[in-house]
């Protein structure tokens, strides 16, 4: 575990939250009550607050009311700002969604989901689609000719495949992306280069504050980076131990206050 930066009363001015398992539990698929009251003291100080997922923006729930300055989706390709300013997209390289179409025309199928500015696509639904959609309480993609979703920037493509699978994938076919994985059943799959650590960069440009003044919260693989990036990187007690281990500090589970407790651990709130 690395050492954090700051220990208590830290000066800082931007908080980053993961959706699922960090602020979205995922026995309620809510934000517990703590947690809400936590970010609004926060927000009452004067602290910017900012969704850092591998969702697309759409995909985005309600999350209890609370209003966030800005969203780095698609796990950093794709940053909105509260205001629906776009401030950084990169898709899928086309050569890579093409060499994904020969590999599965050729080689081997698999469900292959597609993420657009607008939509979430997907070749067809198996059983791991299935529990999916229904650990992280969202719809299932509709099924579609991806040929046809590819005309458009395909920013995130969502491989249901083991890791084994996953490497030859990235080894063969997309090798201008790379992978992260925060569920057994599925891996992420972005252009290389970008990742939740690019899209907080991007804010902190744009609001004009310091790296020294950031804290993140994470649970999953794809959290890593900008666990590691931030001045303070929190892992949830339900974190993978990878998570826990790039951290600055392990708090509470997400159903057991722990967005709340590390705030107040670290004298933000």
């Amino acid at each position: 575990m690395k050492k954090a930066t700051f220990h208590r009363n830290s000066n800082i001015k931007a908080l980053f939250f993961d959706i699922d398992g960090t602020l979205v539990s995922f026995k309620s698929h809510t934000v517990p009550t703590s947690a809400v009251g936590a970010i609004r003291l926060a927000q009452e100080k004067g602290i910017k607050t900012f969704i850092a997922t591998g969702r697309s923006a759409f995909q985005i729930p309600h999350l209890e009311g609370l209003h966030f300055d800005g969203y780095i989706t698609q796990n950093g390709v794709y940053c909105i700002t509260d205001t629906g300013e776009v401030i950084l997209k990169n898709p899928v390289p086309p050569e890579d969604i093409e060499a994904l179409f020969r590999y599965m025309d050729e080689k081997m199928l698999f469900p292959c989901s597609f993420m657009t500015e607008n939509e979430i696509a997907i070749n067809y639904i198996s059983p791991k689609v299935e529990a999916l959609s229904k650990m992280v309480d969202v719809p299932l993609p509709k099924v579609k000719d991806l040929r046809k979703v590819a005309e458009n920037e395909v920013f995130q493509v969502n491989v249901y495949v083991n890791e084994e699978q996953e490497k030859v994938l990235m080894r063969e076919v997309l090798v201008h992306c790379e992978p992260s994985r925060w569920n057994p059943l599925f891996a992420d799959i972005n252009a290389a280069g970008f990742s939740k650590q690019t899209g907080i960069d991007k804010f902190i440009d744009h609001y004009h504050f310091h790296p020294d003044e950031t804290m993140a919260f994470g649970d999953g693989g794809n959290d890593i980076s900008m666990l590691k990036h931030v001045a303070i990187g929190v892992a949830m007690g339900n974190a993978m131990d990878e998570v826990k281990a790039a951290s600055d500090y392990v708090t509470s589970a997400v159903d057991d206050d722990g967005v709340r407790n590390a705030l107040q651990h670290f004298g933000v709130i």
